[in-house]
């Protein structure tokens, strides 16, 4: 078996900041990475479908990674996405990423169209085979509409690169499919904010957050109490959480998640087109939510020691 990597916790995919013009904002960006390893989390994932990934020049992208990666200033593990409509092109960001210095990267399947099973195969096994740094595979058949079911992912496990499986389909019973197919091979991730307890309690040692851009705290005491199998405790912060952790599971979940962390000042609800802004009525219930959630915020004193 391949050595995995040490990824345990919570993983924000952290937003990419734009200036109001919508240009990239390099310090902005470089900001929100320091206030998040302030405040405790365990690793980040820059880059991804939070960071607009596909809204980003491939310059853009290596000046995302750049700045996390002098932020994170190695306290913390930095994994960048890798979104492209090609195998080809994914390898040659991969590569790019692996020079500025992150520690793994998490692709996609090729987007722009539906794949056939042995089509999703092969471009991870292209990509992951194309560098010598670790790959988190990442399914998210709602989004992306290529579903890499354990069965694929189990026909990519001679590939020594791929240690790590990030599952947003919602269904837990993945992770259960999985480790009798191939055992303890892949590092799990939840990938659904909604579903991290029930993840965690399934075999998930990570959890790529969503709505911990905004309350990296919170999240990481509903993970460590998970994790800790300390259920009774988890129920009530769950509970708090569960209103908010829906946004993450909504095609307009990049919107969703920059305004809850720009009302926390962590951070611009500016998204960059296609992704416009929250319509009127849209935005006044999330901003709801966030006024209801912020009246009811629990104290995380004695959680998660």
């Amino acid at each position: 078996m391949p050595k995995l990597p040490d990824w345990r916790g919570v993983f924000p995919a952290v937003t990419t900041q734009f200036h109001a013009d919508l240009s990239l904002d390099v310090a902005g960006t470089h900001r929100v990475v320091q206030g998040l390893v302030r405040d405790g989390v365990d690793g980040l994932v820059v880059c991804g479908t939070v960071g607009e990934n596909t809204a980003l020049t491939l310059a853009e992208k290596q000046a995302v990674i750049e700045a996390a990666v002098d932020a994170a200033a190695r306290r913390v593990p930095v994994i960048a996405g890798v979104a492209e409509f090609t195998t080809a092109f994914a390898a040659d960001t991969a590569r790019m990423a692996r020079s500025c210095g992150v520690q793994g990267v998490m692709v996609m399947p090729a987007l722009v169209y539906s794949a056939k099973p042995h089509e999703t195969a092969a471009h991870f096994r292209g990509v992951a085979t194309a560098i010598d740094l670790p790959v988190m595979v990442y399914n998210n058949p709602p989004i992306y509409k290529n579903d890499v079911t354990p069965d694929i992912l189990a026909a990519l496990a001679d590939v020594e690169t791929i240690v790590a499986f990030k599952e947003s389909s919602g269904d837990g019973r993945r992770f259960t499919d999985l480790r009798n197919l191939v055992g303890d091979r892949f590092v799990l991730f939840a990938g659904l904010d909604d579903t991290v307890v029930e993840n965690v309690m399934l075999g998930a040692v990570g959890w790529v957050s969503g709505m911990s851009n905004a309350f990296p705290q919170e999240g990481a005491a509903l993970f460590r109490l998970a994790a800790g199998g300390r259920y009774a405790e988890a129920r009530p912060l769950y509970d708090w959480f569960m209103p908010l952790l829906h946004l993450d599971a909504r095609p307009d979940l990049v919107q969703c998640i920059k305004l809850c962390e720009a009302i926390m000042g962590r951070g611009s609800a500016l998204t960059r087109p296609p992704r416009l802004a929250l319509p009127e009525r849209e935005r006044a219930e999330v901003e709801a939510l966030m006024a209801a959630a912020l009246k009811t915020r629990p104290s995380l004193t004695g959680l998660a020691a």
